[in-house]
């Protein structure tokens, strides 16, 4: 049983919190007993797991004090796993991401991405890290069955690409196909330059002035489901 803070398992777990220092090593943490057995499913095999002296769960046994010392959620935390990060490849239907910075709205539009069929989720520049602990959290596992993948700029995506532009365009319901649904950041919207590389501009028809990017990707994300469907 691990009862020292110096152990090394430990200190790699709470660096883990930084992004430079999941950027360096390529692994993330997931923490909890619906996150680890999520992945467990996805068939996901952790770099190491810790859990609770006591709480019966996998992984190697930790002081419960000590466990609480890295985690994020606080002192109810019985397990936590370390896992190597995995960027898939594009395909379509996808939603793409740029310069949305709250890593609570990147895990909501991955796990709006499992729940409407999205065959990908593409983080461009500027975008809050899929693995950061909040994204994580917040995708409530779908991080682990999404393939998710950088990209540099537009021209990436599988087309047709559709920007999503507040009162612009067509209404999103009225499209016929879509390759790609492109969702900037609340303030700036999307780069003109990645609007530039779109096929297509549309809108989600709303009565007040806009919708956060998490709301907006998962509305479109219904829409392109629903167009797949009835193509």
């Amino acid at each position: 049983m691990i009862t020292s803070s110096d152990n090394a398992k430990l200190k790699g777990t709470r660096k883990l919190a930084a992004r430079k220092h999941r950027d360096i090593t390529g692994r993330f943490v997931a923490e909890g007993e619906d996150l680890v057995a999520a992945a467990a499913a996805a068939g996901w095999e952790p770099v190491w797991q810790l859990s609770a002296a006591g709480s019966g769960l996998p992984g190697e046994e930790v002081a419960p004090a000590l466990l609480a010392e890295v985690s994020l959620l606080g002192s109810g935390t019985r397990t936590l796993a370390v896992y190597e990060q995995r960027w898939g490849n594009l395909s379509s239907p996808c939603v793409a991401l740029f310069g949305v910075h709250d890593p609570g709205n990147v895990g909501t539009v991955v796990r709006s991405a499992a729940a409407f069929g999205a065959a990908s989720v593409a983080i461009g520049p500027e975008s809050a890290d899929p693995y950061s602990p909040k994204a994580v959290r917040a995708s409530m596992g779908a991080i682990f069955t999404v393939p998710v993948a950088r990209v540099t700029g537009a021209e990436e995506l599988p087309v047709p690409r559709v920007g999503l532009v507040a009162r612009e365009g067509e209404p999103l319901d009225r499209l016929e196909e879509i390759g790609t649904l492109l969702v900037g950041g609340e303030r700036q919207g999307l780069p003109p330059a990645v609007l530039d590389a779109c096929e297509q501009r549309a809108h989600i028809p709303i009565a007040t002035e806009s919708l956060n990017a998490a709301m907006a990707a998962t509305v479109g994300l219904y829409e392109a489901n629903r167009i797949a469907r009835r193509g």
